[in-house]
């Protein structure tokens, strides 16, 4: 039986990694365990093969690495290795069934992220994190300040009138409290100047990129979305088409069908859900000034506006821009608004 190991799957951990190789054939001739050091000892031995890898955390870094040693490296989505998961699970199992699902043609590969692509995702992450730890303290402002009888309006703006009302004596607010509120006022202005700052690096990084500056161009795409795109899809050549690249956010409708009858559902709401959400969120400050808008965009939105929810278009006009973005990435060109 032939040895040469033509496949090699690698169940990542922490600190371990179990893999198991199969020639040609399909079967397996390789079944080892190796630690983070090790493991690239091995693999720099290895004759030229196909290397397959769940994508996860750590899963972009250890590709470049072996990408170096000459292997050909694959990154499988979770959920595509999941039903090949026969048995009881342990990870060995896993990487067999790395293996199991890295042989199928229909298969579909993430890409594989740069250095600036990680960077650019840690950016974003921590950006989301600080948006969320202000919505948490704005929040409890609120909920500290019913319990006193005050109710304030959920807006930005009502903040700013905090500091007078904790001044006002008609509230009668005792004085540790308005120094606690005081304090969460001043939490708010601190994640205020990170979340700028983060913006102000993205927006100065994407004014020398040339792909960041055409993704500009579409109507709802800012610094940010644009960033987050070229983190997370790069150039967007793993995608075949614009409808794989909606797709691939959860932007489709779900299907149900049966006895050669069609059933469309609502969105999926697979695959990348930060990026889901920011398309979301464009496509609702355009919708905000639709009849501003003279070009055919707007007119295919109006008209769609007339016959459904509002909700149903924003997703609607989302599952277009990322076509749009789509478009844009993979053929090089700028977003151009053809007129009525």
């Amino acid at each position: 039986m032939d040895t040469v190991v033509a496949l090699l799957g690698i169940d990542i951990g922490k600190r371990n990694f179990h893999l198991v190789g199969q020639n040609a054939s399909g079967h397996q001739v390789l079944r080892k365990q190796f630690n983070r050091t090790r493991l690239l000892q091995f693999v720099a031995k290895l004759a030229p093969c196909t290397v397959a890898m769940e994508s996860c955390g750590g899963s972009h870094w250890l590709a470049r690495k072996i990408a170096l040693l000459g292997h050909q490296v694959k990154l499988i989505a979770p959920q595509h290795v999941k039903p090949y998961v026969t048995g009881n699970k342990n990870d060995f199992i896993d990487a067999e069934a790395i293996c199991e699902s890295a042989s199928r043609p229909r298969t579909h590969y993430v890409s594989v992220k740069t250095v600036e692509q990680q960077i650019l995702s840690v950016r974003h992450r921590l950006r989301e994190a600080l948006v969320g730890q202000r919505t948490e303290t704005t929040n409890r402002i609120h909920a500290f300040l019913l319990e006193f009888g005050i109710a304030l309006p959920a807006t930005k703006a009502a903040l700013t009138t905090l500091p007078e009302l904790l001044d006002d004596s008609s509230h009668d607010l005792p004085l540790q409290f308005r120094r606690m509120m005081e304090q969460l006022l001043a939490e708010i202005r601190r994640l205020n100047t990170e979340i700028k700052a983060i913006d102000l690096e993205i927006k100065q990084e994407l004014a020398r990129d040339d792909a960041g500056t055409r993704l500009q161009t579409i109507p709802g795409i800012g610094p940010v979305i644009a960033s987050a795109v070229l983190a997370e899809v790069g150039d967007a050549s793993g995608f075949k088409s614009s409808r794989d690249f909606a797709a691939s956010l959860g932007l489709v409708p779900r299907q149900f069908s049966t006895g050669g009858k069609t059933v469309l559902l609502n969105i999926s709401k697979r695959g990348n859900k930060y990026l889901r959400t920011l398309l979301v969120q464009g496509s609702r400050s355009v919708l905000m000034r639709i009849n501003q808008r003279d070009d055919e965009l707007g007119s295919w939105a109006r008209e769609l506006l007339t016959r459904k929810h509002p909700n149903k278009v924003v997703c609607a006009l989302a599952n277009k821009l990322a076509r749009i973005v789509w478009a844009v990435l993979a053929r090089g060109a700028s977003y151009n608004a053809v007129l009525n």
